[in-house]
């Protein structure tokens, strides 16, 4: 059986998606999904008919006090794919400003797990996955850019770390 990877991340948002403050992060939006569309190992994102998944209610049970909790989730060929869309793309210039969007979480806010191949993963899915992240660390069942495993059957579950400095091509 082959494997991809799911992945989720979460923001706090400062203000209603819908207000001046975040007007910078939702014209980004549709630019930035339309190079993770167009990326190398990209298979799937979650949407709306909007075209994003800014209207999809999750993790509605940690918004700390914030506007709201957003939700980006996606399925990749790899760990490297990921990784290559994230850090070397237009990505990164809208990541660099997350501080201006996002309160700041202590916790885990992104997971990564392995699924089968033709298999899309769920919203319940991805809350269950970063719960287990928090509750855990990185293990097999759930783990991070950082500390990433490899897809089941494929070797030990020795972990891989990883960082923010990926090697981008020139």
């Amino acid at each position: 059986m082959s494997f991809l990877l799911a992945q989720v991340n979460i923001g706090r948002l400062r203000a209603p998606i819908d207000s001046t403050a975040l007007a910078g992060f939702v014209a980004a939006l549709d630019p930035v999904n339309a190079v993770a569309d167009e990326a190398p190992g990209f298979i799937w994102r979650l949407q709306t008919e909007d075209g994003n998944a800014t209207a999809i209610h999750a993790f509605e049970w940690d918004t700390a006090g914030s506007a709201g909790v957003i939700i980006n989730m996606s399925v990749w060929e790899s760990v490297a794919a990921l990784a290559g869309f994230v850090y070397c793309t237009d990505h990164r210039a809208v990541l660099r400003r997350r501080r201006e969007w996002f309160e700041p979480m202590r916790e885990a806010y992104t997971a990564l797990w392995w699924i089968p191949r033709g298999t899309i993963p769920t919203v319940a899915d991805a809350e269950d996955k970063v719960r287990y992240l928090r509750e855990h660390g990185p293990t097999p069942a759930a783990f991070t850019l950082k500390m990433h495993f490899p897809p089941p059957g494929d070797s030990a579950d020795v972990p891989v770390r990883g960082s923010d400095d990926w090697m981008c091509p020139a």
